[in-house]
């Protein structure tokens, strides 16, 4: 079994909506796809929980709610694999005591930061300590501030040893680097419509994709969400990212 850790999100559209965002939402999609057991932490301001919490709870795995006194907000503008994007709020970073017991059968912990300050170097230290942790490189390179998204390579490097598994996007690894120099065991570079890269023990796969006229927001996520439970359920690096390309096809093409 899987968990799924992060802040919800309020998406903030141009030509929609505000709507419930963020990796627990997005990589709830991909759960409810696969149908397999996992849980969900989440937090949001206590004020907005029953704004954002009821769409993420419909999609059916269980969820624990951690008040919060923060939302995260984001502004989002989307052309093709062109992003735009503004944070308008930062959300609540978690303290290792802000981690409640998860069911014994859990293997590995997905973690969804949406800016670098949600999940400090301690509280990963504390997850590592119980769980195999896959992490989203936004927790690297975004840094925590309103207005126009920013990146830039300045975080703690205490983090990276408690990384078994890196989801890094294409714009998320000009920032970094060489991706091998991290030291993370597993690296997945993801890259839109051109499918992903895994980079695990000295080697360098390519999976490809077919590109989809549909809103891709959130697919970072579900693939990430997606890409744990196929190395939770066995599969190889390679195998694990097929699959979960084929779970982000799938959600795009609703």
């Amino acid at each position: 079994m899987i968990a799924l850790l992060g802040n919800l999100c309020r998406d903030v559209f141009p030509d929609r909506p505000p709507a419930t965002g963020g990796g627990p939402y997005h990589g709830a999609r991909a759960l409810q796809r696969l149908g397999v057991p996992a849980r969900i932490v989440t937090r949001c301001a206590a004020e907005d929980r029953d704004e954002l919490l009821p769409p993420l709870v419909h999609l059916g795995t269980p969820v624990r709610f951690v008040p919060g006194t923060a939302t995260a907000s984001c502004a989002i503008d989307n052309d093709g694999d062109v992003r735009r994007m503004r944070l308008e709020a930062i959300g609540d970073s978690w303290a290792p005591g802000d981690l409640p017991d998860l069911p014994t059968a859990v293997r590995w912990v997905h973690v969804a930061p949406l800016a670098r300050s949600d999940f400090p170097a301690g509280t990963l230290a504390a997850l590592a300590r119980r769980y195999r942790v896959s992490y989203d490189a936004q927790g690297l390179v975004r840094v925590p501030e309103v207005g126009p998204l920013r990146l830039d390579a300045d975080f703690d490097r205490g983090l990276l040893r408690h990384i078994s598994i890196l989801k890094v996007a294409e714009e998320e690894a000009a920032v970094l680097g060489d991706l091998t120099e991290l030291g993370i065991p597993e690296v997945v570079l993801t890259q839109g419509s051109l499918g992903s890269t895994v980079i695990s023990g000295g080697h360098r796969e390519h999976i490809p994709a077919h590109a989809l006229d549909a809103d891709p927001t959130g697919a970072g996520d579900a693939f990430a969400t997606a890409y744990v439970v196929g190395r939770n359920a066995g599969f190889t690096p390679a195998g694990a990212a097929r699959r979960a390309t084929a779970v982000v096809a799938s959600l795009l093409a609703e």
